[in-house]
């Protein structure tokens, strides 16, 4: 069952069996309303209490009614004693609202005087006209007369005293009370034989005529022959029958039908139980709401042309409408599974697009396109939603004031941030307007930061970097000046000669600070001339290696290249780029851990090379990556070490001009510096 709950085939048959049931269904009620055939029949045991007993007796006893209580004879109704004040001043109304209407009204006069005038211009056609309505009485007479003339079976005897309406020589109450059913009505009392028409559930409905006669004057009897009788309940017996097997039938199909309907809601729209995602097709992109129309005109169609017009043809047309309306409420059905019953109407779609263009405007047109939208749409709306119009000044209102608060928000913003709070920052809700020139403030307070906290490390580093040189060459300097003034006293010729060495080491060093000042401005300015070219990174890091061989073996460190097997080329200048390298070299010597190794990592990362110098650091690390960047910083705080505190600022310069990328890491005492070079592609 579970392989073909949803199959297709399945959910078709089934469609048709609903079609069916529909089909037999609405064929049972329309049988029902054209042969006239009473459910209440089922219920009820006796011709008596039945309805198609109270229908001839109301036919009956109704013209009776009318013939002794209203019309009596064609002398008494051209006499003009049947029509009543209501009827003459209906006829008078119309005829003064055609007057009234007329070339012959005068406006000018007042309404008495136009009355007047009326009745005297208009007396013959009053008169006219109540003739008219007198014959009119007068064939509605005879047409009772006529009605009364097709009763066979049925006796009776109606008078008011003076006026006789008889099918029979019987005029006496004894007479009428010596058939097997009848119905007496005489001197304020009714009497009813067999008693089962006394309960009846119809006894008002076809007795009510009877209460407006007078009754002392006017009497009906009505008798019912034996023979008459056997021949209705007869034909109420089968009616009865036949209400049972349509209504057996009507029951039997709709349940057949409830059924189906129940089994394709559940499985429409998905393939299985277990699938939660809905299948649409080409009848589910029709709108919701045209579909509902469509539904409803179906509908109403269908009932016009079955009650109006074609009895005969219902089935033909039966079942094409059946078929599409089913069509179509299922459609609904997978709507409603997949939420989208409202969302997939033309109405919504047509709000939404709207709303999104209006939002639009809003969110991105000029504020004079914004007014001009505000100043024609408003009164639109308005007039839309007239009776909902304190709604529409509510929601005007709450849209006003949210925009006030945004603009008040903005505004304390400003005044905060002119104070000098450049950390404040202005938050306003949504895409509009305000919500721009919030976030515009904010950017230009946050450049403001930026600018300001770059000046203040800016005028930190020019402090640091006279420092820094001040101390640098200070010290060399002081060692000159005093060992020139002790060479001037001294005589020794040996200690002369030591003097003039410590001379010597430090006129170097101060040389080599100035040299790498020198460079390093020159880097940073980027002066220098760039010459790009092709070269093999690991063949350049592998020459280096083995130029700085005794070195290497001086610190006891232990070089590990790792690169890939195929050969990879850079895209940058040749003596800059090993003047960067030899910075990192010289940096490693001096400040990593003696008897450590190093780590020398080449990667290609496709349209660029990687190189990764990595190297456990002697001094402990405590400074940050921006730190150890800036010019004249060492990693041994004390400055005891040889370094100027240039190598890594003029590495990072120098790649950078050679359009690569220059980082560093650290990690406790693991240094790490990483290099980013555009890659040479591979000939």
């Amino acid at each position: 069952m579970r392989n073909i709950s949803h199959a297709l085939i399945t959910k078709v048959v089934v469609f048709l069996i609903a079609i069916v049931c529909l089909t037999g269904t609405a064929k049972a009620i329309i049988n029902m309303e054209f042969d006239e055939v009473h459910l209440s029949s089922i219920n009820q045991d006796n011709y008596f209490e039945s309805r198609a007993f109270a229908d001839e007796s109301y036919s009956l006893i109704a013209s009776l009614a009318q013939l002794i209580g209203k019309y009596k004879s064609e002398e008494h109704i051209l006499s003009g004693k049947t029509l009543t004040e209501e009827d003459i001043r209906q006829i008078e109304e119309d005829l003064y609202n055609d007057f009234r209407y007329s070339y012959r009204y005068n406006p000018n006069l007042s309404e008495v005087e136009n009355k007047r005038m009326y009745q005297e211009k208009y007396a013959d056609d009053i008169n006219s006209k109540k003739d008219e309505s007198m014959k009119e009485q007068v064939r509605e007479f005879y047409r009772l007369l006529s009605t009364l003339e097709a009763y066979e079976g049925i006796m009776f005897y109606a008078s008011d005293g003076e006026h006789v309406f008889s099918n029979s020589e019987l005029n006496k109450k004894e007479q009428f009370e010596s058939f097997g059913a009848y119905m007496l009505f005489e001197d304020y009392q009714q009497k009813l034989y067999p008693n089962e028409v006394k309960e009846s559930q119809y006894l008002d409905y076809f007795t009510r005529e009877v209460e407006m006669l007078n009754p002392q004057t006017d009497i009906i009897y009505v008798a019912f022959k034996e023979s008459f009788l056997q021949q209705k309940m007869q034909e109420w017996e089968k009616d009865k029958t036949i209400a049972k097997s349509t209504l057996n039938e009507c029951i039997v199909f709709l349940a057949g039908f409830i059924l189906s309907l129940v089994y394709l809601i559940i499985v429409i729209g998905r393939t299985s139980f277990k699938d939660k995602e809905i299948h649409f097709h080409v009848i589910d992109k029709l709108y919701n709401d045209l579909n509902i129309v469509i539904v409803v005109c179906l509908t109403a169609m269908w009932i016009a042309v079955i009650v109006e017009v074609l009895h005969d043809m219902s089935m033909l047309l039966t079942v094409p409408i059946f078929i599409i309306a089913l069509l179509m409420i299922l459609s609904l059905v997978k709507h409603i599974k997949n939420r989208s019953l409202f969302q997939h109407t033309l109405i919504y779609q047509i709000l939404k697009k709207v709303f999104l263009l209006v939002k639009h405007v809003f969110d991105s047109g000029s504020m004079g396109v914004k007014v001009v939208l505000l100043v024609i749409g408003y009164p639109l709306v308005v007039a839309a939603t007239f009776f909902v119009f304190p709604i529409t000044m509510g929601l005007a209102a709450w849209f006003a004031m949210k925009k006030v608060k945004s603009f008040n928000r903005i505004k304390e913003g400003v005044e905060q941030i002119k104070n000098g709070d450049l950390l404040h920052r202005i938050e306003v809700d949504g895409k509009g307007e305000f919500s721009r020139l919030a976030s515009n403030i904010n950017s230009i307070t946050d450049g403001l930061k930026k600018s300001v906290d770059s000046e203040i490390k800016s005028e930190r580093l020019k402090t640091e970097l006279i420092t820094n040189v001040s101390h640098d060459i200070r010290t060399p300097l002081t060692s000159i000046i005093t060992y020139v003034d002790l060479l001037k006293i001294e005589n020794d010729p040996e200690i002369i000669a030591e003097y003039v060495d410590v001379l010597d080491q430090k006129s170097k060093r101060l040389k080599l600070l100035t040299d790498d000042l020198f460079e390093a401005a020159k880097a940073s300015s980027g002066s220098i001339p760039v010459q790009l070219e092709r070269i093999d990174i690991v063949s350049l890091l592998r020459q280096g290696i083995g130029e700085m061989g005794e070195k290497i073996e001086a610190s006891s460190l232990d070089f590990k290249l790792a690169n890939p097997t195929e050969k990879v080329y850079v895209k940058a200048d040749g003596k800059l780029l090993w003047r960067s390298i030899e910075n990192l070299f010289s940096n490693i010597f001096k400040y990593a851990q003696p008897a450590s190794r190093v780590y020398i990592d080449v990667e290609d990362l496709g349209n660029e090379i990687l190189v990764t110098f990595k190297n456990i650091s002697a001094y402990e690390l405590n400074i940050s990556v921006d730190e150890l960047m800036e010019r004249f910083k060492r990693g041994d705080e004390s400055r005891s070490s040889q370094g100027s505190g240039l190598g890594l600022s003029i590495a990072e310069s120098l790649i950078h001009i050679q359009h690569g990328k220059f980082l560093v890491q650290v990690d406790g005492d693991l240094f790490k510096a990483m290099v980013y070079l555009p890659k040479f592609p591979n000939e």
